[in-house]
């Protein structure tokens, strides 16, 4: 019988986004409750320790974070286990560094290294959209974030630019065809293309088809859709494989030429 929160979390039932070594130990740093689910988010600690290479131990991380080096959406983090997902800023401001947490073609998370002028906004979409006491419009975004008297155009699967420092929406991107989205959920995750094609069903999901710049379609739940930029051009820079996802051939090409 549960008695409270969980504390612990097996490394074998990790998401395998975070690519742990199955032998390096029996547990994996279990993400705190936060703004994003524990299958969608990565632990600080993986952040520093696996990916930037800041630290080699766990608690070489922790003595990082206690010193209050790391900032998580212009936020000082000093809990090693914060969980950071989709779009959100990491700054260290020491080495004057700057990363946004974001999807490459294979759906795992990379540290995306941004200019300090990018790393003063991100896209959130919007979740929710409703009313609050004494009738104030507000939406409710895909990273927790409650923002009030949104422009009156701006509707659920829309994005918002979000300045960071304010919390204020500077501007939207429709759920439009023709618009560019990414893909946060499913087989596709992180590719990105325009909106070609809406399906509806009733009762059930409703369906996205996707062409991205290569000219390949491809299909998504409607909740996996995330829009990134007006027309083809995005808000914000992507990495290096740009969204587009190659085949097994194409990658054994790129690497007998780069070998």
């Amino acid at each position: 019988m549960a008695r409270g929160p969980k504390k612990h979390l097996k490394r074998l039932d990790a998401p395998r986004h975070w690519m742990l070594d199955k032998m390096g130990g029996v547990f994996a740093p279990r993400p705190t409750s936060g703004p994003h689910k524990l299958r969608e988010c990565l632990p600080l600690m993986l952040v520093l320790r696996n990916r930037l290479k800041y630290a080699l131990t766990g608690r070489e991380v922790n003595a990082i974070c206690m010193q209050r080096l790391i900032k998580v959406d212009h936020k000082i983090r000093t809990e090693k286990n914060y969980p950071t997902g989709f779009m959100d800023v990491i700054d260290v401001d020491k080495t004057d560094e700057h990363f946004r947490v974001i999807y490459d073609t294979k759906g795992r998370f990379v540290m995306h290294r941004i200019t300090k002028e990018e790393a003063s906004y991100k896209l959130c979409k919007v979740k929710k959209l409703a009313l609050g006491n004494k009738g104030v419009p507000h939406v409710i975004t895909h990273d927790g974030r409650t923002i009030r008297y949104p422009d009156p155009l701006v509707k659920v699967h829309d994005s918002v630019v979000v300045d960071i420092e304010t919390n204020k929406i500077k501007d939207f991107i429709k759920f439009d065809l023709g618009n560019l989205v990414m893909v946060t959920g499913g087989r596709n995750t992180g590719r990105v293309g325009v909106v070609v094609h809406r399906e509806k069903h009733k009762g059930n999901f409703d369906i996205c088809h996707v062409r991205d710049s290569a000219g390949n379609d491809f299909a998504t739940r409607m909740g996996n859709v995330f829009p990134i930029g007006k027309g083809n051009k995005p808000m914000i820079s992507l990495p290096k494989a740009k969204g587009i996802k190659s085949s097994i051939m194409e990658e054994l090409e790129k690497r007998k030429e780069s070998a």
